[in-house]
């Protein structure tokens, strides 16, 4: 068993968490560029801007400036304020974490269709949550000649309770999420389908980086080990959240859409590969007029509006019609209306 705090270990742990910090962020730096693009298309006006994107783009700048916070620390040679950098570099870091489990939240509200009983508690739990990690300054840090940035002290145990927060806070969303998406009688939606696995994902790949993460807090080894695997975690919740945004967003722009022409009629139009329109009659219609589908999820937000009819079972399900519409004439009432 080594002495974890003698100066030798903490100088091998040292470039340890150097060499881990510069590949992170070749990890980050890179699905950040790839990505740009989708930023892009809401700057130019190509989508919509809605409120709810605010904490997507938060996530995804205070983990790229985080980043390079980090990594100005580790790399420069001429002394600077570090305990400043590192209680940026912390807060910034932190505040991914946080903002990762709103991205899945707010979508879980807009699933239960914002209903109070949903919406007021997740409120709540995301106001504890910010409290823990605007605790203010959790690390020391301080300009070592010849060495550079060095993490001399860690409060271990506000860290552990954020992350455990965290942790148990995923689980709750992805509960709530299985709870509205699988009930029993309701058919599984290509758009069902996707939530319900993209929450999946994001609550394992979340789950087990903080579970690594405040395992090493708790043994509390010396202040390197200690925060060694919070930055994993920030990155590994923030990658998978706005992919999750991401997709959703990009789903709902190709996704089927539905009209309605009357009170208890739906008519599902589709477009081809070749260009041509085509539409599909269901088998059996029972939406009302105010648009609430017991067949299927609906979820809307200010940056989306979806509606999904099982894609799946159509295919089997409008061979049984009799009549033929393929070939029918749109006439200009059933134009796409803009999302």
């Amino acid at each position: 068993m080594p002495d974890w705090n003698s100066p030798t270990e903490l100088a091998v742990d040292a470039a340890a968490f150097t060499k881990l910090m510069h590949a992170l962020a070749g990890v980050y730096f890179w699905e950040f560029l790839t990505s740009l693009d989708f930023d892009w298309s809401f700057i130019s006006g190509k989508r919509k801007f809605g409120w709810p994107m605010i904490f997507y783009f938060l996530d995804r700048y205070f983990l790229f400036f985080a980043m390079i916070g980090i990594l100005i620390a580790l790399d420069s040679t001429s002394e600077i304020n570090c305990q400043a950098l590192y209680t940026f570099d912390q807060l910034a870091g932190d505040a991914a974490v946080g903002l990762a489990s709103i991205n899945l939240a707010i979508r879980t509200m807009a699933l239960w269709s914002q209903k109070l009983f949903i919406v007021i508690p997740i409120v709540v739990i995301i106001i504890g949550h910010w409290v823990l990690i605007l605790q203010g300054i959790l690390l020391k840090a301080e300009w070592i000649p010849g060495q550079g940035c060095a993490i001399t002290q860690t409060k271990t145990t506000i860290l552990a309770a954020t992350f455990i927060y965290s942790m148990c806070f995923d689980l709750l969303i992805l509960v709530l999420t299985s709870v509205k998406l699988r009930r029993p009688g309701e058919k599984r939606s290509q758009l069902m389908t996707m939530l319900f696995k993209d929450g999946l994902i994001y609550f394992f790949i979340a789950f087990i980086s903080n579970l690594v993460a405040t395992i090493f807090m708790v043994l509390n080894l010396n202040a390197v080990m200690s925060v060694i695997f919070n930055v994993p975690a920030a990155i590994a919740s923030t990658i998978v959240a706005c992919r999750a945004v991401r997709r959703l967003q990009n789903w709902s722009s190709k996704g089927p859409e539905v009209f309605s022409s009357g009170p208890h009629s739906q008519i599902a139009f589709h477009s081809n590969a070749g260009g041509q329109v085509s539409s599909r009659l269901p088998q059996a219609v029972t939406i009302p007029h105010n648009r609430k589908a017991s067949g299927g999820v609906h979820v809307q937000m200010e940056t989306f509006a979806v509606s999904e009819v099982d894609q799946e079972s159509d295919h089997t399900t409008y061979k049984r019609q009799s009549t033929d519409i393929e070939n029918a004439e749109i006439s200009s009432e059933f134009k796409r209306p803009p999302y």
